[in-house]
């Protein structure tokens, strides 16, 4: 493929995330009504920390915790289909779930959603820092811009930030955040001193002054330098936007996809874009959403599969989509799509090349199959564990991705699966860990020692309070005019 960098060669343990939300019904609509799911107890603390135990277990890099911060209202002028069917409504704040599933393990890293387009960057940075501390640094963040009308309406906007401009908002927002993780507090800051009577020395605590067109924070940071100091940067975009700041920014991103050729192309250009910017093409690690059902047999799998497909909910689907151009569930199932697409043309609704199902033939009862499909796109299996392997071996080599984001059908049922069947298969291949050695979460995925964001990395260059605001300068120094001493 041309312009497209080759894979890389060298055997790589394949990374495991679990795809998770605060909520009942997060991406597989309907499934919540299986008698076996046991999502509806999201708000007891033991179903997280039964989960987290789970993952530990299974030696799974992280929970990948997704958010959204509005409700989804456009699907038929309001949010009663999401409400009926549990989309991503209720749900809860993710980042109050991490200490929880922190304090029962030692070793399973956590990735939580947080928005930078509606809250401002200072008290952010503390919950960060304090997360970083609590975990023992197995924090990351899943740096996301909002997208939903409903969002932006809860926090006083008439409509939707435009794309690029979330994007160029999230770029201020993270120099925000670095300089205070990283330029506010030197590593000896805190001295402890109790003869002195000094906790922490005024001369390596800076304030930061930082005045932009979009924020205004003068610092210093509030919590002391934690482990990581910038938490692991996770980013989810496959959009030109998305994909540049993933390369200045993102140690871990979500990419998307149509095809093994796709997926490969945006690895390729993620790495080629990163490496533009002086790093290495490697520090960023790359992840897509990942099906798998498995059975001890064949058949007990394509038994599960059944199960999900049969209760499936289209209503919930298309309430997650927005409609996707065409209200289906209008029209009677026998209706054809030829006449369906004629009358909201007819309307001026819609047209053939505004509909996100992109059928023309059959039956609206087909296309509302179709919405419901689990089976669609390149990272899909059902199978044995030995079945399951070979096409998680295919993908990484067809792709160069890092891992996967498993996505749930059933909790617990989904991990307890992927722990006990999947993961012993992996192992026995060479392709997955049997034990965890490392501390943190950045060093699980670049190695031990690497703790902190690398030199290249653009948080790096504000270490030792270098290339601060005009007016940052030590707590210390600026007490000094008063009399003060520091």
């Amino acid at each position: 493929m041309s312009g497209v960098a080759a894979p890389r060669r060298d055997a790589r343990p394949i990374s495991v995330n679990l795809f998770e939300m605060a909520c009942v019904g997060h991406i597989s609509h309907g499934l919540w009504v299986h008698p076996d799911n046991t999502r509806h107890r999201f708000n007891d603390l033991d179903f997280w920390t039964g989960e987290a135990r789970l993952l530990e277990e299974g030696l799974v890099d992280a929970v990948f915790l997704a958010d959204v911060v509005g409700a989804y209202d456009t699907y038929r002028g309001g949010p009663e289909t999401a409400l009926r069917e549990a989309v991503q409504i209720p749900s809860n704040d993710p980042l109050l779930l991490v200490p929880a599933m922190a304090a029962v393990t030692q070793h399973l890293g956590f990735a939580a959603t947080f928005s930078t387009t509606y809250e401002p960057p200072f008290a952010f940075a503390r919950r960060a820092s304090t997360l970083d501390h609590l975990t023992k640094g197995r924090f990351g963040w899943n740096v996301v811009t909002s997208y939903l009308p409903n969002a932006a309406r809860n926090f006083g906007l008439a409509q939707e930030v435009e794309h690029d401009t979330r994007y160029a908002i999230a770029e201020e927002y993270l120099d925000v955040l670095y300089k205070l993780w990283e330029g506010s507090w030197d590593d000896d800051a805190v001295v402890q001193d109790r003869e002195q009577r000094v906790y922490t020395d005024p001369s390596k605590v800076r304030y930061v002054d930082h005045v932009g067109e979009h924020f205004s924070v003068a610092g210093p940071h509030l919590v002391q330098p934690s482990p990581q100091r910038t938490p692991v940067i996770f980013q989810a975009g496959s959009s030109p936007a998305g994909r540049a700041f993933a390369a200045r920014h993102a140690e871990g991103v979500f990419v998307g996809g149509y095809d093994l050729a796709s997926y490969r192309e945006t690895v390729a250009d993620i790495r080629r874009q990163a490496a533009q910017h002086g790093r290495d093409p490697y520090d960023v690690r790359t992840y897509a959403m990942a099906v798998v059902i498995v059975g001890r047999t064949r058949e007990e799998a394509e038994r599960k599969a059944d199960e999900f497909a049969l209760l499936s909910r289209a209503e919930g689907y298309l309430a997650h989509a927005g409609g996707g151009g065409v209200d289906l569930a209008a029209y009677p199932p026998d209706t054809s799509m030829s006449d369906v697409l004629a009358a909201e043309a007819a309307a001026g609704r819609t047209s053939t090349r505004q509909t996100r199902f992109h059928r023309t033939d059959g039956t609206v009862r087909d296309a509302l199959r179709d919405v419901t499909r689990f089976d669609r796109g390149p990272f899909f299996a059902v199978g044995t564990p030995s079945q399951v392997v070979d096409a998680m071996q295919e993908w990484v080599a067809a792709t160069d991705l890092d891992g996967f984001n498993l996505r749930q059908f059933l909790t617990p049922g989904t991990a307890e699966d992927f722990v006990g069947l999947v993961v012993p298969e992996l192992q026995r291949r060479g392709l997955y860990r049997t034990r965890y050695e490392e501390s943190t979460l950045r060093e699980r995925l670049f190695g031990a020692g690497r703790t902190r964001v690398p030199a290249s990395h653009p948080a790096a260059r504000y270490r030792g309070g270098a290339h601060l605001g005009p007016g940052a300068g030590t707590v210390a120094g600026a007490l000094e005019p008063l009399g003060v001493r520091g």
